[in-house]
Parts: structure tokens; C-alpha cells; sequence
């Protein structure tokens, strides 16, 4: 007498990857799609430069100046003499927070510095400036 097996109580032992695959390929478009808009609003032409780019291990605060010389941080205009109370209240009076300075290649660079200067009175110790990678 032969058993007949059967084989539709039998466990699958093969993964499906198809819903897996649907699921990351959704992911991937989102993120492509939403990328380019999470960068600062503020437009600025930055200068180019050879220099390595800084390690990220926080967000960084940026203050960012036009071709007009209107000072933004983050995407809010601000102005020059409230630049570091409103950086302190943002930063939660830590002088430590990485602030990013972005300054049009066309403005002024006393005003960069000028405004670097003052955030180094205040105490921020980590102020770096953001240019362009250079292109060869």
C-alpha cells in the first residue's frame, strides 16, 4: 500500500522576496524624490575649494548670507545683532553645536568674517566655513 503525499501541508521552505523588493524600490523613490529638498533654502553660489569635507556626527546649524548680504540661519532671516541669542536659544546655550557659515562667493568676505568673529565671542567653538568641491 502506497502513501500519496501531500504536499500542501508541507511548510515552504523558499523566501519570497518579491514584496521585499516592491518595498525598497518604494523606499528608494522616496527618498531620491525628498533628498534634494531637504537641503537650506537659502540660495547662495558658493566658492569652490580642494579641502576635504568635514566629518558629520550632528546636525549642524547653518548660517547662511545671500549676494544681498542678508543673514539666515537655517531658512530664517535674521538680523546681525540677533544672530547669537537666537543661535544660543536654538542651540540650547550649547557653544559647542557645529555651525556651518555659507557666504555667496560674490559678498563681502569682511562680512563673513565679521560674522564668524561674532559667533566666536559668543563662545561657539565649532564655526566652519562651506564652500563648493572644487571641479577639475
Amino acid at each position: 500500500m502506497a502513501f500519496k503525499i501531500n504536499r500542501k501541508n508541507e511548510p515552504m521552505s523558499e523566501i519570497n522576496v518579491t514584496p521585499f523588493v516592491d518595498v525598497m524600490l518604494v523606499l528608494l523613490i522616496i527618498f531620491m524624490v525628498t533628498a534634494p529638498l531637504l537641503t537650506v533654502g537659502v540660495q547662495v553660489d558658493l566658492p569652490e575649494s580642494s579641502a576635504d569635507s568635514l566629518p558629520d556626527d550632528q546636525e549642524p546649524l547653518t548660517i547662511s548670507i545671500n549676494s544681498k548680504g542678508e543673514i539666515f540661519i537655517q531658512e530664517h532671516q535674521v538680523q546681525f545683532k540677533k544672530i547669537v541669542p537666537k543661535l544660543l536659544a536654538i542651540a540650547k546655550n550649547r557653544t559647542d553645536t557645529r555651525i556651518y557659515v555659507r557666504g555667496d562667493k560674490t559678498i563681502n568676505y569682511g562680512r563673513v568674517l565679521e560674522i564668524m568673529g561674532t559667533l566666536s565671542g559668543a563662545g561657539f567653538s565649532k564655526v566652519a566655513l562651506i564652500s563648493e568641491p572644487y571641479k577639475s
